[in-house]
C-alpha cells in the first residue's frame, strides 16, 4: 500500500510482536524499511521471530524479552531500542490475552490475567513512551489493537471487552492531552481475523466459526495482510494529521449487528412478495 521505504529510519516497538497480528505487523513494517523492535514473554519464539522476518527483509529486527505486566521490567526495552537504533518513534500496543466463559464461572485471577496483560500492559509502556517523547522533545505514535467490542461490551468475553475499552478510553483521553507535544495516539478494532491461539480459544468449533460469519456482510474473515497494512498507514506520516481515531477492519460486521433490521437478510424473494402484500392490505 505505502511506496518501498517509506517507513525508513523510524524505529518501532510492538508488543506481543512474536506471533499472530503482531508477527504480521513487524513483517509488514520491516519490509517498510522500519527498525522493529518486538517483545514477549516467550524469548524462543521472540527471537525465532525476529530472525525469520530480518532474513526475509534484509532489516535488523531486535528481539527483547519483557512481562508488559512488570512496568520496570519494560524499561529495558526502550533502554536496548535506544542503544540499538538511537531513538524510538513509535508504539504498538498489541499484547493481549482473551478467552470464551460465562462470567459467573471466572475467578478473580482469570480476571487479572487479562485485565493486567491487556490494559495495565498497554499503559505501562504508552505511559513509559510518552515520559520519554516529552523529556526529549520528540514527536510520538502510539496505535492500540483493540476489538470491535470495546464501544459496545460483549457478554462471554468480559474481561477482554473492559479491558479494550480501557486502551481505547486511553488512546481518546491522551490524544486530547498530549496533542500538543506531537504525540498521537490511535486505534485499530479488528474483526474475526484468525491467529492460531485467538482462534481456537474464542472459536473452538466449526459451527462457531460459521455463525461467525452469517453476520459478517463481506462473508469472509479479515486478513493479516490487511491489518498490517492500515496499520503500517497509521503510523507512518502520511496519516500524521489523525489521532484519537478507532478504525474498525471488520467487513461490516460492526453495522451489520448494529442494525434492528439486518435479521431481514433471511428473508427470500418469494417471502418479500408476501409481505409486500400484506403491507398493501392484501391477503
Amino acid at each position: 500500500m505505502l511506496k518501498e521505504n517509506s517507513l525508513k529510519g523510524k524505529t518501532i516497538i510492538i508488543t506481543g510482536g512474536g506471533t499472530g497480528l503482531g508477527r504480521s505487523m513487524a513483517l509488514k513494517l520491516s519490509e517498510l524499511g522500519a527498525n522493529v523492535i518486538i517483545t514477549s514473554r516467550k524469548f524462543d519464539i521472540l527471537g525465532k521471530t525476529a530472525k525469520e522476518i530480518s532474513e526475509k527483509t534484509s532489516n535488523t529486527v531486535l528481539a527483547v524479552q519483557t512481562d508488559v505486566r512488570k512496568a520496570f521490567e519494560n524499561e529495558k526495552v526502550l533502554e536496548k531500542a535506544i542503544e540499538k537504533f538511537g531513538k524510538v518513534d513509535a508504539l504498538i500496543n498489541n499484547a493481549a490475552g482473551n478467552f470464551i466463559s460465562p462470567t459467573e464461572k471466572l475467578s478473580y485471577k482469570a480476571f487479572d490475567i487479562i485485565v493486567d496483560i491487556v490494559l495495565k500492559g498497554t499503559y505501562n509502556f504508552t505511559l513509559m513512551l510518552g515520559k520519554y517523547w516529552i523529556k526529549n522533545k520528540l514527536p510520538g505514535n502510539v496505535l492500540s489493537i483493540v476489538t470491535t467490542y470495546a464501544e459496545t461490551g460483549s457478554g462471554y468475553v468480559v474481561p477482554s471487552s473492559i479491558s479494550k475499552a480501557g486502551v481505547l478510553n486511553l488512546t481518546r483521553s491522551l490524544a486530547g492531552e498530549w496533542g500538543k507535544y506531537n504525540i498521537r495516539l490511535n486505534a485499530i478494532a479488528p474483526g474475526p481475523i484468525p491467529t492460531k491461539g485467538a482462534w481456537e480459544r474464542l472459536l473452538p468449533s466449526p459451527e462457531l466459526e460459521k455463525q461467525f460469519l452469517k453476520n459478517i456482510p463481506l462473508g469472509r474473515v479479515g486478513k493479516h495482510s490487511e491489518l498490517a497494512d492500515l496499520a503500517s498507514y497509521l503510523i507512518s506520516d502520511y496519516s500524521e494529521y489523525i489521532t484519537g481515531e478507532v478504525i474498525k477492519i471488520d467487513g461490516g460486521e460492526s453495522v451489520s449487528n448494529s442494525g434492528e433490521f439486518n435479521i431481514l437478510d433471511s428473508i427470500n424473494s418469494e417471502e418479500w412478495e408476501s409481505l409486500a402484500k400484506i403491507a398493501r392490505g392484501k391477503k
